[in-house]
């Protein structure tokens, strides 16, 4: 039997018929088979709040944030316990992206009075007046998006291309901090062949980066490589690769990058970090454009949504 889906419900005390209003939309979301997690049914005394905040964040598919005028302002000034489930929220949304688990739900007011700042340009649930739950529309768009949850895929293996013994790396990319070469992984140059045959006596050579690398500058460090602002004549082009932390130059020889691809490994590099942060700048403007439109889009539609009955 699938495991139910599991709820955790953020709200601030705003009054006793508000706090009785989200034990409510509670019952009915356990009865419509939503393993649901509210403070009124599951905190006991001497439990930890803040425990039980991020335990029950944490371990829930979804959250449903009750957004009222007195919640936006104690999440935007973090006060109180929803000033600390926003502190949770806004750093799960940071670092793991994860928009579908947060879905503000509006109680009172509208989207731009209601909902905090971390959740700004989300389509909201509306819940706002006095609602059966059972004949509802909105209600039921909510307990289709929940069910409408995803599941990751099955975890994989490594890649055969990625060397044996070789370390997990840290993940995400700070931009802000150029990449550096830290040096030749000396136990890993591979050793040549030397059996007559053409490139027998070429080494795989590789080098440790200060840290992981994203896609877009492996991509620009090898189209560099390949054709670099300047050279020598013992230039190797289409011997580079970039896997993890680690550029390999596969077919050539120690003295080769000592006297000649040194200096191109450092252009190289510098180009690389030179391009990528001005691709970055350029995606974060067109975000912020996007993020304007999506707003306005948002409102529309809230606006619209109010209309439509099933």
């Amino acid at each position: 039997m699938a495991e139910n889906i599991k709820v955790f419900i953020s709200y601030s005390w705003d009054s006793e018929e508000h706090k009785q209003w989200v034990k409510s939309l509670t019952d009915k979301l356990i009865q419509d088979g939503v393993d649901a997690s509210l403070d009124q049914y599951d905190l006991t005394l001497g439990d930890r709040l803040p425990q039980f905040m991020e335990q029950r964040i944490a371990e829930s598919n979804h959250v449903l944030i009750i957004c009222t005028p007195k919640y936006k302002i104690k999440s935007d000034q973090r006060a109180g316990g929803v000033g600390y489930e926003g502190h949770i929220i806004s750093g799960e949304l940071l670092s793991s992206r994860n928009e579908r688990k947060f879905i503000p739900v509006i109680r009172e007011g509208t989207p731009f009075t209601s909902m905090p700042k971390c959740l700004e340009g989300k389509l909201a649930i509306d819940l706002t007046g006095d609602r059966n739950f059972n004949d509802d529309h909105n209600y039921k768009d909510l307990i289709t998006t929940l069910y409408g949850n995803r599941s990751k895929p099955p975890m994989g293996t490594k890649p055969a291309y990625i060397p044996n013994g070789s370390k997990p790396v840290s993940q995400g990319f700070d931009s802000s901090e150029d990449i550096k070469i830290l040096g030749i992984i000396t136990d890993e140059v591979t050793v040549p062949k030397n059996d007559g045959t053409r490139g027998s006596a070429l080494y795989k050579i590789p080098f440790k980066l200060s840290k992981k690398p994203s896609d877009i500058w492996k991509k620009i460090f090898v189209a560099t490589w390949n054709m670099p602002p300047s050279f020598t004549s013992m230039h190797r082009p289409k011997i580079a690769s970039v896997y993890g932390d680690t550029i390999y130059l596969d077919g050539t020889t120690i003295e080769e990058v000592r006297d000649y691809h040194r200096k191109t490994l450092l252009l190289c590099v510098e180009e690389a970090n030179k391009k990528e942060k001005q691709i970055l700048a350029e995606e974060e403007r067109r975000r912020k454009r996007q993020e304007e439109f999506e707003k306005a889009q948002s409102q529309k539609i809230h606006d619209v949504i109010k209309d439509i009955e099933f």
